[in-house]
């Protein structure tokens, strides 16, 4: 894709096998140069001696995105090793037991209200935290172009996790106010909305009685995979999406259609 090449970009919760980290594989490829961090930092360094090993340029920090001060040291990381931030890819969630798990089988009237404030503090006030301090990164090169991952869980109405989907919701209207504010300025942001995506940690979780089920309730002939995800920012970042700004766009085979 177009103006990919040489470019730094930045991934928020990128580890082997997950969404993050098949995106820094297809940037990579593209000639950009990516950035990788997830909380567990042996996953993230791992990921960029992949890319390394494979020929492309990649450096990996530790970042807890419930913490602005561990944002700011993992944008000084990018720009003391690229010199700056080009683009933005927000993606991190916490998928433990304790958050995940506990949204999953709690609804409103009885979610743990610290499963609540966990699932706020990461997906939504996280993501706040690093546009905040990439988007004048970006201003200074002469503009880039962030994507932020929402879920279809936002057009659902699950019975369950709450948490999850209102902080998902908070990052379509957050993407929004961003590509207002950043348009002008030559920052685009969007969102991608995927489906499910059978990454290695969900292929080792989900019965295969309920991929099934699931893809009987989508007009595709499969799930999703981390490289379909992959593409859809590989294009957002590029200059062939230069004039995609503040949309929200669903990658999920068809199910949910608007």
């Amino acid at each position: 894709m177009r103006g990919l090449d040489g470019k730094v970009s930045l991934i928020a919760g990128a580890a082997p096998g997950n969404i993050g980290g098949a995106t820094a594989h297809r940037l990579s490829s593209e000639g950009a140069r990516v950035v990788v961090s997830d909380i567990n930092e042996d996953a993230a360094r791992a990921l960029a001696e992949q890319i390394v090993a494979e020929g492309g340029d990649a450096v990996a920090i530790q970042v807890d995105l419930s913490s602005e001060q561990s944002v700011v040291g993992m944008m000084k990381f990018a720009v003391d090793s690229f010199g700056g931030v080009d683009h933005l890819f927000n993606v991190a969630a916490d998928l433990s037991p304790a958050t995940i798990g506990a949204d999953s089988s709690h609804n409103v009237l009885d979610l743990p209200i610290e499963v609540w404030s966990r699932t706020i503090d990461v997906t939504l006030t996280g993501y706040m935290y690093t546009i905040r301090h990439a988007m004048p990164l970006m201003i200074e090169r002469g503009g880039g172009s962030i994507v932020n991952t929402m879920s279809a869980a936002v057009w659902m109405a699950e019975p369950v996790r709450a948490s999850y989907s209102a902080a998902k919701s908070g990052v379509e209207a957050l993407t929004r106010h961003v590509a207002r504010v950043g348009g002008r300025q030559g920052v685009r942001c969007n969102a991608v909305a995927p489906g499910t995506v059978l990454t290695e940690a969900l292929l080792r979780t989900l019965p295969e009685e309920i991929q099934r089920r699931q893809l009987e309730e989508i007009p595709s002939t499969r799930l999703g995979k981390p490289e379909d995800i992959a593409a859809a920012v590989a294009f957002l970042f590029s200059d062939d999406g230069e004039w995609v700004n503040g949309q929200a766009l669903s990658i999920d085979g068809g199910l949910i259609m608007r």
